[in-house]
């Protein structure tokens, strides 16, 4: 008789399932059900006449596949039964969510291999119906706009907190999102930052228990802070705030492969039937299995050693602050710029360096540490460069970037000569049309220049981290004009128009 793969399979995954459910919970993040299952295929090396056509790495490139590895190729596969379906999630991507959701405290949690971009924009559309009004912070991720665009909703900005010492964009305070929600008492829900990509945190807990006496959801752009939660010493993470969703980056900081997140939710205000229908819209249907492995194997990395590896990563962390604060022209910032709102606790793993007495701007720090070092930084703005601390690290990276940078304080640094700092952040332009009215409507192109009093139908820019100076829909200012001039004219990157050049810019034809 033939033998019945997949009776046999079937019974295998009951025992498996069977298995992990009496384990204690404890015990039971030790578990990767999604990798394993991946490994114990690969380990059967069936013959495969389904995509991908590279058939583990046989009909590729020879060179490429040197490179990525035997390995690596024989679990690149597609949605086969016994894979499970991340649309559809009933096997061992269902189990590895379960135990995700165990891990952050959450109900629920989706795995997206859409980045973090994808998480919030199913955050944002799970909440958000054409005309409905979503407060964010000024300081959002293009992607939250992305999602108001396709939802058709009505952004209510309120301003970050600006610090005048930085030059940098913090978090808002209780105070301004209370006034908000009273002027605005129609809001569907509020999307908040936690932390910055600087690794400041706002008051969140209070924050989410004012908004919630209005009985709508907290959205958290939580892209910048997965190993908030695995520590007591780094900001509360959003599920620990009582937030009821958060996109959580596991790729930047959480030790997955790039493009892979997680979206945690908690359901008593969150339908997850709805987040399920919305992620599963903006998710393609050939999904990365070595993403989604990625995740698995990294949740249980920060379940089971989180807290011994954040110990020593905020070990290195202070370490490298102690050392850069020693040196002429350099302030690495710590936690004594705590004490409101708006910077209320600190991710210390990150480095935000300010280049006082140096001189030169981020930008020329950063390409002269690539150019004189090979090193790379993790941004760069008109005052700052930022390096992130990671489990990665060690006494050695830290210390080649500590002689890097007092290299760097050699060259540039003079005795008694600061940076000067003028600290602008435009006023929040005038939002005429809704952002999707906007993009959607007949335009016409005009120098950038001359384009003052114009709504604009396009986005700009300023990257990284891809906050929007303009987004469609508002009315371009002298003030606008010039804050992106000034970036360009330093080098930073503005990105958005269909001019990369930005000469010329899509306005409404009125």
């Amino acid at each position: 008789m033939p033998f019945d793969l997949s009776g046999h399979l079937i019974y295998l995954l009951s025992l498996i399932l069977e298995r992990q459910a009496e384990t204690p919970l404890n015990n039971r993040q030790q578990l990767t059900p999604l990798f394993t299952r991946l490994k114990e295929h690969a380990a059967r090396n069936p013959l495969q006449f389904h995509i991908p056509g590279h058939k583990k790495g046989q009909g590729m490139d020879p060179e490429f596949r040197d490179f990525m590895g035997e390995r690596a190729l024989s679990i690149d596969l597609i949605n086969i039964a016994p894979l499970d379906d991340l649309h559809h999630p009933h096997g061992p991507i269902q189990e590895a969510q379960k135990l995700a959701a165990e891990a952050f405290g959450a109900d629920h949690t989706f795995f997206s291999v859409q980045g973090t971009s994808g998480a919030i924009m199913t955050m944002v559309l799970s909440v958000c119906s054409p005309g409905d009004k979503i407060i964010v912070p000024r300081n959002v991720h293009k992607s939250v706009l992305t999602a108001i665009i396709l939802a058709g909703g009505h952004p209510v900005f309120v301003h970050p907190v600006m610090d005048e010492q930085l030059g940098i964009a913090h978090g808002v305070t209780v105070q301004d999102v209370e006034r908000t929600l009273r002027t605005h008492p129609d809001a569907k829900a509020v999307l908040l930052i936690n932390p910055t990509y600087y690794g400041i945190a706002g008051n969140l807990a209070e924050i989410v228990e004012t908004v919630h006496r209005w009985n709508i959801p907290v959205l958290v752009d939580e892209a910048h802070g997965v190993h908030t939660h695995f520590h007591e010493r780094l900001p509360l993470s959003a599920m620990q705030a009582g937030a009821d969703m958060a996109a959580t980056s596991m790729h930047k900081l959480g030790g997955s492969l790039t493009q892979s997140s997680i979206l945690n939710i908690r359901s008593q205000r969150v339908n997850p039937r709805r987040v399920q229908s919305i992620i599963s819209m903006l998710t393609t249907t050939s999904t990365s299995y070595l993403l989604l492995a990625s995740l698995d194997a990294a949740r249980r990395h920060l379940a089971t050693r989180g807290k011994e590896m954040l110990d020593r990563t905020l070990s290195l962390a202070a370490l490298a602050r102690e050392r850069i604060n020693a040196i002429p022209g350099l302030n690495c910032v710590g936690r004594e710029i705590l004490g409101s709102d708006a910077v209320y606790d600190l991710d210390e793993t990150k480095l935000t360096i300010h280049l006082k007495g140096l001189g030169i701007n981020g930008y020329d720090a950063e390409k002269w540490l690539r150019s004189r070092w090979n090193i790379e930084v993790e941004l760069s703005d008109l005052y700052n460069i930022l390096c992130i601390i990671t489990p990665g690290d060690t006494p050695e990276t830290i210390d080649t970037l500590v002689r890097a940078l007092a290299e760097l304080s050699r060259e540039y640094y003079t005795a008694g000569r600061r940076n000067r700092i003028s600290i602008r952040l435009p006023d929040i332009p005038e939002l005429v049309l809704s952002p999707r009215d906007a993009f959607y409507a007949k335009t016409t192109t005009v120098p950038f220049d001359e384009s003052a009093g114009r709504i604009i139908a396009e986005f700009i820019m300023i990257y990284p981290p891809g906050i929007p100076v303009l987004l469609p829909g508002e009315r371009i200012t002298r003030t606008n004009i010039n804050y992106i001039r000034e970036h360009m004219r330093v080098g930073l990157p503005v990105q958005g128009p269909e001019d990369p050049e930005i000469r010329m810019i899509r306005v409404i034809d009125e």
